[in-house]
């Protein structure tokens, strides 16, 4: 089992409403205030490389573990694959929480370096943050709408 807890076992109104809630937690305050948060963490990292599965390991990070090593937060304690506690400890839904582990560990393709698992999580934020003077900003260029 991945971290964010998909699977293709989802129904078609089940998946909808899914859907829905991740599509609500992006756009509301909250999510979107974490996204600046996560855009600038990424772009203040030395070394732009993410890793997949874990929020930290031998100084290297996870989407969600960027912002976790930036609020100081001891994420040695935490499990990685209880999505619902790291939501409630990041202070995020719990729908972007599992969406954001999913698009960290496998919304890339197969053989994915963390430069380019990096890259495109950068990418995958500034796309959702509804500011675009703040979705541009750091090493990447990404068109807003």
């Amino acid at each position: 089992m991945n971290r964010s807890g998909y699977s293709d076992d989802c129904e078609t109104w089940d998946l909808i409403r899914w859907r829905g809630a991740v599509n609500s937690a992006i756009r509301g305050r909250r999510g979107q205030s974490f996204l600046q948060e996560l855009a600038s963490a990424m772009d203040a990292m030395p070394e732009k490389r993410l890793i997949a599965n874990e929020l930290h390991v031998d100084g290297a990070y996870c989407t969600l573990g960027v912002i976790g090593a930036v609020r100081g937060i001891d994420m040695a304690a935490i499990d990685p694959y209880d999505r619902s506690f790291i939501a409630e400890t990041f202070n995020i839904a719990d729908a972007l929480s599992a969406e954001i582990m999913f698009e960290n560990d496998d919304g890339g393709m197969y053989g994915e370096t963390p430069e380019q698992r990096w890259k495109r999580m950068r990418e995958w934020a500034a796309e959702n943050i509804k500011m675009p003077e703040v979705a541009c900003a750091g090493n990447t260029t990404v068109k807003t709408a």
